[in-house]
């Protein structure tokens, strides 16, 4: 009971903030966003990501996605998902837009560049644990999501928000009290919106003991070994859609709630 009020209360105070535009929170140059519209904190993560921001950039130079696609953007586990196309083969438009290291923050000052640009129906987000790990909240990665959803239904108000539920790593066991509270809040956000979810890959990657199955990681214990990204595949896969509808044929979901404008990745 008293998690669930902390979910609450947690909840209450993100929904209760004031709102933001998203061009000025999330510039993107090729959109012709001035100067003025670049925050330092975006001007410093493009730095820090020159190299991945590159790499992407030179992908959609030689390919560029077709819009109504699905996006999967994140940390290193979404990056090293080198089958994620073929393991999804199914689903139209597969774009891994994974960049290790990554944080929910870094994610979304990114929203527009690594996810609105590409016109995907629907986008699946995993970051939250190097958030964690830097020192961030569980309330502080809940704001980072909720900026991350704002900016991209704020230009594609039909595209689908999927948040994965951060995992129990083997490494980060200490961290689990705030890992499944991090999950409790992104999941009780999620409910008050329209045409998004939470997906539960944290619940089968324990064993019976509570405690992070070790087959599913690596010999470093943070990232996913082969079965790891199958139990992912088989979780996911009922998530994503094989066929549908194209993008402007979608119903129009309610508005999102938006969050402080004075809220920025610590």
């Amino acid at each position: 009971m008293k998690s669930a009020l902390l979910a609450a209360a947690l909840l209450t105070t993100v929904l209760g903030s004031h709102a933001q535009t998203a061009s000025a929170a999330f510039p993107y140059e090729a959109d012709g966003a001035t100067a003025a519209d670049a925050s330092s904190e975006y001007l410093a993560a493009k730095a820090r990501w020159h190299n991945e921001l590159a790499a992407f950039a030179r992908t959609d130079q030689q390919q560029f996605p077709p819009p109504g696609g699905v996006v999967f953007v994140g940390s290193s586990t979404v990056r090293m998902w080198k089958n994620l196309a073929q393991d999804f083969r199914q689903v139209p438009g597969i774009v891994n837009r994974g960049f290790g290291g990554s944080t929910m923050a870094d994610c979304s000052l990114f929203a527009r560049d690594l996810v609105v640009r590409y016109k995907p129906r629907q986008v699946l987000v995993y970051a939250g644990d190097n958030d964690l790990a830097e020192g961030r909240t569980p309330l502080q990665v809940l704001e980072s999501f909720a900026r991350f959803a704002n900016a991209v239904r704020a230009e594609l108000p039909h595209t689908r928000i999927s948040f994965i539920s951060v995992k129990p790593s083997p490494s980060r066991e200490h961290l689990m009290p705030l890992i499944r509270e991090t999950n409790n809040v992104i999941s009780a956000y999620l409910n008050r919106l329209p045409d998004s979810e939470y997906i539960d890959v944290f619940t089968p990657m324990l064993g019976a003991d509570g405690r992070p199955r070790p087959e599913l990681f690596r010999s470093d214990r943070l990232h996913l070994t082969d079965e790891g990204y199958r139990l992912w595949q088989s979780i996911i896969a009922a998530r994503l859609p094989a066929v549908g509808p194209a993008i402007s044929s979608v119903p129009m979901p309610m508005p999102l709630p938006m969050t402080s404008p004075a809220a920025s990745p610590p």
